[in-house]
Order: C-alpha cells, then sequence, then structure tokens
C-alpha cells in the first residue's frame, strides 16, 4: 500500500522519521542529546528535543510559606535553562544539517515526554540514564518509558 492509498500511520516502517530526546542539563543528558542528533543525521530524521520544567519540592513549601520570591526565583531559572538548551540544541543541529523541533513542557517529565511522543509520532524516544541513587528504588524515566511500550527507548550512560 502506498501512501496515496490512505493507509493508516505505523511507527517504525522505514526507519525513524522522527527521533525524541529528553533533554535537561545533566551529562547523560547531553551525552543523549548527541547521539539522537547523529542517529537523526544518519537516518535522515527530524530531531525533537523535549525540556521538562518540573518545580521542586520546594514550590509547595515556599507556596505556602508566602515565598513568592523564591517561587518566580525558580521559574526563572527554570526559563533561562531552557533557553540555553534552545541554544545549544539549535546550534548543534545546524551545524549537522538536522531539522530540530525544540519543545519546553511543564509537569512530569515521564507524562510530558509520552505526550510529545505520541503528538509527533515519534520513532524512537531517547533519554539519559538516570544518576540518581533513589531511581533504584522507585524506578528512572527511562524504565518507566521502557514500561509504557509504545516506541524504542534508548538510554544513554
Amino acid at each position: 500500500m502506498t501512501p496515496q492509498e490512505g493507509g493508516a500511520f505505523e511507527l517504525g516502517t522505514d526507519g525513524p522519521s522522527v527521533i525524541l530526546v529528553g533533554v535537561d542539563d545533566s551529562v547523560t543528558s547531553v551525552r543523549a542529546a548527541a547521539y539522537a542528533a547523529g542517529l537523526a543525521r544518519r537516518q535522515g530524521a527530524r530531531l525533537v528535543c523535549v525540556y521538562v520544567e518540573q518545580l521542586s519540592g520546594m514550590y509547595g513549601a515556599a507556596a505556602a510559606g508566602g515565598g513568592a520570591g523564591v517561587i518566580a526565583a525558580q521559574g526563572e531559572a527554570l526559563e533561562e535553562t531552557a533557553a540555553e538548551l534552545r541554544q545549544r540544541a539549535e546550534e548543534g543541529a545546524a551545524a549537522l544539517g538536522v531539522p530540530l523541533t525544540f519543545i519546553t513542557a511543564h509537569g512530569d517529565p515521564f507524562n510530558e515526554l509520552r505526550r510529545v511522543a505520541d503528538e509527533v509520532r515519534a520513532d524512537a524516544v531517547i533519554v539519559g540514564a538516570s544518576t540518581k541513587a533513589g531511581h533504584r528504588f522507585v524506578g528512572s524515566l527511562a524504565v518507566r518509558l521502557v514500561k509504557a511500550g509504545r516506541w524504542p527507548v534508548t538510554v544513554v550512560p
């Protein structure tokens, strides 16, 4: 069946056309972004970088204690991180000749990466390995994405 015959969308039929990578300011995330960019270049795929702004546990405490200044400062720091990551991603993608979409989302990284991956019809999801010790017990983002079982997930150390 040719695309003109109106077949349903199918993931992974002719190699990846959309590769989604979750980014933050961690070392493993930078490695994952580099790996994803190289894969997108080799496959002729579009790269979608997603940065999820996640408020820390201090947010609730600051809101309860009337710390509007703390909340505003944290929001500004997240926006600065997003702007820096966007600039680095755009420069890297331009140098490789890879089409890039950079998305900033707010909330739980698992839910947001899953939502965006579904929206852009990602053929593959790439994330950096978690460096947090607690994830051995509660499960890392990568493990949760793998368990969702919707796309191939690559975890970059």
